[in-house]
C-alpha cells in the first residue's frame, strides 16, 4: 500500500504526529489542524482517514479504498464544509440533523469514521456559537472509533470551547522549492513562477491561483509584478498628477490586495537589497538589478516604512476609507525620498 501521507508535502513535524498516534494506537477523538491554507492541510485529513481505515482494510482492497474516500464515496469519511450562502457559517440544525445522526451510528463499514470540516473557524466562528455548543458533548465523549478532524487557517476565531477539546497539529507554510515544484508540474512557466512563489507566502493554492498562465501568455503574478513595478516608478518620480492617476487606477484594480501584497514583497527586496543581503535572499531575485538600483537611491530605513505604510493602507481600506486618498498619501510618501548625508567638514588645523 502507498502511503497515504505520502501526498502532504513539506510537513513533516505534523506527519510525524499523526503516524505515531495511528503506529500507538493513541489517535485523538479530536484533531485541530491550523496553519494558512494551502498547506496540506485537507490532504492530511483524508491521509490520515485512508491510513486508519486501511488499518482494518484487506490489502487488496486498499486501491479501492483510496479512490472512494478520494472520490467521497465512503460511508465512514464525511465532509461538512461551510454553507455557500450568507456569513457561511453551520446552522445548528445541520449538526443537529446531519452531523450527530452520522456520529451516533457510525462506523458504517470498517473500524473507524471520520468527520471532517474544512474552514472550521468559518463554519463554527466565535460570533455564531449555536452550532458549535450543539456539537460540544459530542466532541468531548465520541463514539468509539469515531473521529472529528477540524481545519482551520484563523483557529482563533474558532469557539473556545471547540478549540479546547481538540489536539491542536500545525502546519506550516511551504518552502518556496515545494512551491516551485507544484507549479512546474502544473506546466507554469519558470519566469511565472519565480513571481508566483515570491506573492505566495508559502501556500500552494496561493501560487496556482495567481501562477496560472492565461491564453494571453501571462499569469496574474506577472500583471500584479508589473503594476507594482509601474507604481514604483511613478512613486520615485513624484509627479503629483501622476502619483493622482496612479492612485486612482490602484484603487480600481480588480485585485488591489494582490497589487499590495506584490508591492510589499517589492519593498521587502530593496530593504533586503539595501542591506548587502546576496540575490538568492530576494523573493524577485529575476530583477536583482533592478531591485539593487532602487535600494541604492532608497535605502533600508525608506523601504522599511513603505513596507509598513502599505500595512497602513491596508488597515485604511479595511475600515472603508477612501482608497484613492489613502494610496495617494502613500505613494507620495514613498515619492519623499530621503536626501543622502552631507559629507562632514574636517575641523580647522
Amino acid at each position: 500500500m502507498t502511503d497515504p501521507f505520502d501526498a502532504v508535502l513539506a510537513q513533516a513535524a505534523a506527519i510525524e504526529t499523526l503516524r505515531a498516534a495511528i503506529t500507538r494506537d493513541k489517535l485523538a477523538s479530536s484533531y485541530l489542524f491550523e496553519g494558512p491554507s494551502g498547506t496540506g492541510k485537507g490532504r492530511a485529513a483524508f491521509a490520515l482517514a485512508e491510513a486508519v481505515i486501511a488499518r482494518s482494510t484487506p490489502a487488496a482492497q486498499h486501491a479501492d479504498l483510496a479512490r472512494r474516500i478520494a472520490a467521497g464515496a465512503h460511508p465512514d469519511v464525511r465532509v461538512f464544509s461551510p454553507r455557500a450562502e450568507g456569513n457561511r457559517n453551520l446552522q445548528v440544525d445541520t449538526v443537529r440533523n446531519e452531523v450527530l445522526p452520522f456520529a451516533q451510528f457510525a462506523p458504517f463499514e470498517s473500524k473507524a469514521a471520520f468527520v471532517i470540516f474544512p474552514d472550521a473557524d468559518v463554519s463554527f466562528p466565535e460570533q455564531h456559537p449555536e452550532a458549535a455548543n450543539a456539537m460540544l458533548k459530542t466532541l468531548e465523549e465520541p463514539r468509539p472509533g469515531v473521529h472529528f478532524v477540524l481545519l482551520s487557517a484563523r483557529p482563533d476565531r474558532l469557539l473556545q470551547t471547540i478549540r479546547s477539546r481538540c489536539q491542536r497539529v500545525r502546519f506550516q507554510r511551504l518552502p518556496d522549492d515545494v512551491l516551485h515544484a507544484v507549479l512546474e508540474a502544473q506546466g507554469v512557466p519558470e519566469a511565472s513562477r519565480v513571481v508566483a512563489v515570491a506573492l505566495a507566502d508559502g501556500r500552494a493554492d496561493k501560487a496556482l491561483a495567481v501562477g496560472r498562465v492565461g491564453d494571453d501568455g501571462r499569469s496574474l503574478a506577472d500583471v500584479l509584478f508589473e503594476l507594482a513595478l509601474k507604481t514604483d516608478e511613478v512613486a520615485a518620480e513624484g509627479r503629483p498628477g501622476a502619483v493622482v492617476s496612479m492612485a486612482e487606477e490602484l484603487s480600481r484594480s480588480p485585485d488591489l490586495a494582490g497589487v499590495l501584497e506584490a508591492l510589499t514583497a517589492y519593498y521587502r527586496d530593496v530593504a533586503r537589497a539595501s542591506l548587502g543581503m546576496p540575490d538568492a535572499a530576494l523573493a524577485f531575485r529575476h530583477q536583482a538589478d533592478r531591485i539593487r538600483a532602487r535600494a541604492e537611491r532608497v535605502g533600508p530605513r525608506h523601504a522599511a516604512e513603505a513596507v509598513a505604510g502599505l500595512r497602513e493602507v491596508e488597515e485604511l481600506i479595511a475600515v472603508n476609507a477612501n482608497k484613492d486618498l489613502a494610496i495617494a498619501d502613500w505613494l507620495f510618501s514613498i515619492g519623499r525620498e530621503p536626501m543622502p548625508p552631507r559629507p562632514r567638514k574636517r575641523p580647522p588645523r
